[in-house]
C-alpha cells in the first residue's frame, strides 16, 4: 500500500502567510499541448489562491532534473511534471529526498509509472487539481550506480524499472520515428531486431541479504513497478511502496526458452494469477529456469563485458557493473483525493 499523508499536506501554508504558495511545471514541449497545459496550471493555481506558477521547458540537453532543482531553489511549494517516461524519471531523480511533492500529469506514449499507480491517464485536469487539493503519498525510488568500461562511475535514478542486457539493446534498436507513430508497439520491432543478435553474457550478481551467484543471462531487470503496457504483468507482486527491489533474471537457452518466458509474462502472470483456479494451476506446474525472480533492497551485478543499460526506457550507454539500491519512500507524490491502487 501507499504510505499515505494527509491531503492537507498539499495545500497547507509553508510558514509565511503573507507569501502565497507557488507551483512549478516542468514539461517536455514535444509531448504536450503547451498552451493548454500552461493555462490549466495557471487556472488551478489562481483558484487555489496560489501565486503565478513557474514554467520550465525541457530541451535535448536538459531532460528535467536540472530544471526541477531550479524550481526547488526558487521556492516552489509543489512541482508538476508533464512529458514522457524519461522526463518523469529525470524530475523524480532531482526530487528524491525532497519534501516538496511531485504531481505527474500523464503525457507521452508510455506513462508507465502513472499506469502502475492507476492514475487517470486521460484526465490531466484531475491530476493538476491534485497538486492543490489532493493526497500525498511516499513512494520508493531506485538508484543505479553505473561503472563505465573506463572505470568512471555515474549514479542515476529510476522510478519504474531498469535493466542490463537484451532489454537495453531492444530499446536502443527501437526507432524513434516509429515510436512517435505507434507508441509502445514500436518496442516489438526493436525486440525482433535485437533477438536476432542476442547472445547470453556471463555475470556475477548478489541480491542484498543473499549469497553471490554466477549465471549466463540474456537480461537482468531491476524493478520498482511490475506492469508493462498492454496489460502485461512482468512482476505481479512489485510495489512502489514496500522498500524492496524486484528482480527478474532472463536466461532462456533456446527458442522454447523464450516461449516459456512469454508464457510466464503474458499468460501466467497476466491471466492465470488473477483467478483462484489459475493460481492453483501455477502451484502445481513444474518451474522452469528461463526466468527467475528475486527480491531485496538492492542488487550488485558485474558483467564480463561492457553491456548496454536502460533506466525507465531510456538508453544509458554501456556498463561493466551496476550497483542498484532502493530508497524507500524517497519521493512524495500528489494524487487525487482518495485515490488508491490495489496493486500497490
Amino acid at each position: 500500500m501507499f504510505s499515505r499523508m494527509a491531503s492537507a499536506d498539499v495545500a497547507a501554508p509553508s510558514g509565511d502567510e503573507a507569501s502565497p504558495r507557488r507551483a512549478a511545471l516542468v514539461y517536455n514541449p514535444i509531448k504536450v499541448e503547451v498552451d493548454q497545459l500552461r493555462d490549466a496550471v495557471t487556472r488551478h493555481s489562481a483558484d487555489a489562491g496560489w501565486a503565478e506558477p513557474l514554467f520550465y521547458e525541457t530541451t535535448v540537453d536538459e531532460l528535467g532534473d536540472g530544471l526541477a532543482r531550479e524550481a526547488i531553489a526558487a521556492g516552489a511549494d509543489a512541482v508538476l511534471v508533464a512529458g514522457g517516461d524519461g522526463t518523469v524519471r529525470a524530475v523524480s531523480e532531482a526530487m528524491a529526498g525532497v519534501e516538496v511533492p511531485l504531481t505527474i500529469v500523464p503525457s507521452g506514449t508510455g506513462n508507465l509509472l502513472a499506469r502502475n499507480l492507476q492514475l487517470p491517464l486521460s484526465d490531466p485536469d484531475a491530476m493538476i487539481a491534485a497538486t492543490f487539493a489532493g493526497d500525498v503519498h511516499a513512494i520508493d525510488v531506485g538508484f543505479a550506480e553505473l561503472v563505465r568500461p573506463d572505470g568512471q562511475r555515474e549514479e542515476r535514478a529510476f522510478v519504474v524499472m531498469g535493466g542490463m542486457g537484451l532489454d537495453a539493446a531492444m530499446i536502443a534498436n527501437t526507432s524513434g520515428d516509429l515510436k512517435k507513430k505507434v507508441g509502445w508497439v514500436a518496442y516489438v520491432d526493436g525486440a525482433a531486431r535485437s533477438l536476432v543478435k542476442a547472445k547470453p553474457f556471463g555475470i556475477m550478481y548478489q541480491v542484498a541479504g543473499h549469497r553471490m551467484h554466477r549465471a549466463h543471462v540474456q537480461s537482468v531487470l531491476f524493478a520498482n513497478c511490475g506492469s508493462l503496457p498492454a496489460g502485461l504483468e512482468l512482476i505481479p507482486e512489485a510495489s512502489v511502496a514496500d522498500g524492496q527491489l524486484d528482480i527478474a533474471i532472463f536466461q532462456p537457452k533456446t527458442a522454447f526458452g523464450w516461449l516459456a518466458v512469454w508464457r510466464r509474462v503474458a499468460w501466467d502472470n497476466s491471466v492465470l494469477r488473477r483467478f483462484r483456479a489459475g493460481r492453483r494451476i501455477l502451484r502445481l506446474r513444474t518451474r522452469d529456469n528461463s526466468i527467475r525472480y528475486a527480491r531485496g533492497t538492492g542488487i550488485q551485478i558485474a558483467a564480463g563485458v561492457a553491456t548496454p543499460v536502460q533506466l525507465d526506457g531510456d538508453e544509458f550507454g554501456e556498463a561493466t557493473a551496476v550497483d542498484v539500491r532502493i530508497h524507500a519512500g524517497a519521493l512524495r507524490l500528489a494524487v487525487p483525493t482518495g485515490h488508491t491502487s490495489p496493486t500497490l
